[in-house]
């Protein structure tokens, strides 16, 4: 813990602007300090905002803070639970160190409260909620398939029980239709759909920022259910050094690592590595299959950052290579697997290399500037998996350029510009052969308005042109509303579209024996997927015993206007593929509250229903593997700064299934996976600059039986591996060593 002077000192402070759209012409910029006897410790999650504006933000994990300046006024407010407000009068280009002062008192008993490290900021038109490095940490997260353990709002599960690959689902709906962004710039789409959720390592994240309902259209047309944005750390205010370790009893193996190197006060640069293992057989369930594949991960980040008072850019490098191997236990991948009839065996290498530049330019009129963003992605894939195949090859460059300034006053502010996404695709397989070349050119603009006390709106809208189906208008509108100081109201609607890639989307099926049956190929690949999202958010913030409980309630509706329906349950020996006839929406509703049960202690219970149907070809009914609802109650005791426990309990409800997938009896008129429990837990030790920790997932031990049906007979059209609804591995304990040099 250091003393503020201390901090002081050894703080070297660079914040300069990022290339976003907040990019504005001056800056504050500045340090949020709590205190605790004589020492004053960094506190992040605290309000920062111009007084009589909506212009706001939030203190980061290190309690720091930048924010552009605006017009008519000069005096900021610092607003955090338990501790008095604070406004101090800055001009532009202050640095600000703020202790906040006494927390509030009543009869003589202080009252003060942990920052919170998963929360909606007051100030967000969008419902968004950022979950920090500090939640991330309660739990293994070696990845971003493993960051939402905590989360109620978003589902990970399996895809299947062979691969290893994972997906997300949100508002009741598979992930593919949540826009996923690295840096406001796409991110896991295409290739990347199965297995990408690997390939972020949960210490190379700063935050996740997940957002419900239609997000801005400066970001594209792709958000249908939402979208989750992931902040990698930042070379001008991040650790020196970190390394983090991690072993699990089922002989997963991980390192990640981070190193940055400030060249001169304006370009820095950061470096940033991870390398896992998966080196032991083990099938618990005893069905002849591995429960988890082995496989060699090797995944290297570059990043530089430049900035100076008018211009700055932003340039980073990826690359990743990964092997999979995994099937039948007694299955050798030394050989073909031709020289090994009857015996299943997969094999799955992925290659993957990434290059960005966003680039940044401040003009003298204030809150106005021009940032451009670049992307090119390469992805190669190459999978054996039974008797079938998958060889995809695909290139992707993204552009956007982005334009923002106001109209009259700060009130009145509008960002508008053009993006082109161009994607090539090769792909080759046992069931089909496709090639195809997408450019999609597109223009935007998008008005806020903020009356500075109680109501702001964002409307935007979007045109983009594809040659096979011409122009198609993307609208959407985001409001938010204070009832009173501590009621707030948003609102959301909107639409968005997706072309689906059904091979690269769709690759757990390559696991089963069903055949592929596609309607009106290959214009099924050229059509767009096109759905409209409503949504509400009630957030209410109660004191009770001096201390503030949070309740968020949402309810959200998407509804297909068109659809590819992946259709597993109209026939027994196949599945089919084909546009919607008809309808399909998902209704999903959520209330969630979060409250400091005594100093050191938060819990957080959310419950989320989930209503999901889709018409296929012999019934209007739920949409098979997604769960009714899910409970969820998590605790975080952190009695001093050296020790953190950590508990969260899941409870799944049931998901219909296929009747030909239900064993013993498919004949079982509409048949439902049980409803199951599942609990994780975890003890941190924080020492001065490094930490332990030992934890266990699934500690009840539950797991979906029969997980591979048919898996005596995996050359059988009755074998199926896809059927996932619930845990496939039993119990997993782990340990873990963080060392940090700030």
């Amino acid at each position: 813990m250091l003393k503020i002077n201390n901090l002081l000192k050894r703080t070297q402070f660079a914040f300069l602007l990022l290339l976003s759209l907040s990019a504005a012409g001056q800056q504050v910029e500045g340090l949020v300090f709590e205190r605790a006897g004589v020492d004053s410790i960094p506190l992040p999650g605290v309000n920062v905002y111009w007084q009589g504006s909506q212009k706001g933000t939030v203190t980061d994990t290190k309690g720091r803070f930048s924010i552009a300046t605006v017009k008519n006024t000069h005096y900021l407010v610092f607003s955090y639970v338990g501790y008095r407000n604070d406004t101090l009068h800055v001009h532009a280009g202050e640095r600000v160190f703020h202790v906040m002062k006494s927390p509030l008192e009543l009869s003589e008993v202080e009252v003060a409260t942990r920052a919170r490290t998963q929360f909606v900021s007051r100030m967000s038109t969008v419902n968004s909620t950022k979950i920090t490095s500090g939640e991330l940490q309660r739990a293994a997260c070696c990845n971003l398939s493993e960051s939402f353990e905590t989360s109620a709002s978003v589902n990970v599960n399996y895809s299947d029980a062979i691969t290893g690959a994972k997906q997300i689902e949100m508002l009741g709906l598979a992930g593919i239709y949540t826009q996923m962004m690295s840096e406001n710039m796409p991110g896991l789409r295409g290739l990347a759909s199965s297995f990408g959720l690997l390939y972020i390592p949960g210490s190379w994240m700063e935050s996740i920022q997940v957002s419900k309902g239609t997000s801005s259209v400066l970001n594209g047309f792709e958000s249908i259910t939402g979208q989750i944005n992931v902040e990698y750390k930042k070379p001008h205010d991040s650790e020196r050094f970190f390394l983090n370790l991690f072993q699990a009893h089922t002989g997963r193996s991980e390192a990640n690592t981070n190193l940055r190197f400030k060249l001169n006060d304006k370009l820095s640069t950061m470096v940033f590595g991870h390398a896992s293992h998966n080196s032991l057989k083990h099938d618990g369930n005893k069905d002849g299959f591995l429960d988890d594949p082995l496989y060699t991960q090797i995944n290297l980040f570059n990043r530089w950052d430049y900035n100076s008072e008018r211009f700055e850019f932003k340039f980073g490098i990826k690359g990743l290579s990964e092997n999979r191997k995994g099937g039948q236990i007694d299955f050798d991948h030394k050989r073909p697997g031709e020289e090994q009839p009857g015996v299943y065996g997969i094999g799955i290498k992925n290659e993957r290399f990434e290059a960005f530049l966003k680039t940044g330019f401040i003009f003298q009129r204030p809150a106005t500037s021009l940032g451009i963003q670049q992307q090119f992605t390469r992805h190669n894939i190459h999978s054996d998996i039974g008797p079938r195949y998958y060889h995809a090859e695909e290139k992707s460059y993204y552009l956007n350029a982005l334009f923002q300034s106001f109209i009259g006053d700060t009130r009145h502010s509008y960002t508008t510009g053009f993006s082109l996404m161009y994607d090539q695709w090769n792909e080759s397989s046992s069931d089909l052969i496709y090639s195809n070349k997408d450019i999609v050119p597109g223009v935007f603009y998008q008005y806020t308005f903020s009356d500075g006390a109680r109501f702001n709106a964002i409307a935007g809208i979007r045109a983009d042109y594809d040659e096979n189906v011409g122009v198609f208008v993307t609208p959407r509108l985001h409001a938010r509303y204070n009832f009173a100081e501590h009621t707030i109201l948003r609102i959301s609607a909107g639409k968005g579209y997706r072309k689906p890639r059904v091979l690269a989307e769709n690759m757990s099926l390559f696991a089963s024996g069903k055949a592929f049956v596609w309607e009106n190929n290959p214009m099924l690949f050229k059509t767009y997927e096109e759905a409209w999202n409503f949504g509400i958010n009630v957030s209410q913030y109660v004191h009770i015993a001096q201390r503030e409980m949070v309740i968020n309630i949402d309810a959200y509706r998407t509804s297909f206007v068109n659809q590819l329906v992946v259709d597993r349950v109209s026939n027994n020996t196949a599945v089919l593929f084909y546009t919607l006839d008809g309808r399909s929406y998902s209704n999903s509703f959520q209330i969630e509250a979060n409250y400091e049960l005594f100093r050191g202690l938060d819990a957080t219970a959310a419950f989320r229903y989930n209503d999901v149907k889709v018409q296929y070809i012999n019934d209007f009914q739920e949409k098979p593997l997604v769960s009714r609802y899910k409970g969820l109650l998590s605790f975080s005791y952190k009695p001093n700064a050296r020790w953190q426990a950590d508990l969260t309990g899941l409870i799944t409800g049931p998901a219909s299934l296929p009747r030909w997938a239900v064993q013993p009896n498919p004949d079982t008129p509409e048949p439902f996976s049980p409803a199951f429990f599942t609990a994780n837990a975890q003890l941190t030790r924080n020492f001065r600059n490094w930490s332990i920790y030992l934890g266990g997932e699934n500690l009840t031990n539950y797991m979906q039986h029969h997980p591979i049906l048919a898996a005596s007979n995996p050359f059988g059209t009755d074998f199926d591996a896809s059927v996932i609804w619930g845990p496939i591995m039993g119990t997993k304990v782990y340990a873990g060593l963080r060392y940090t040099i700030d």
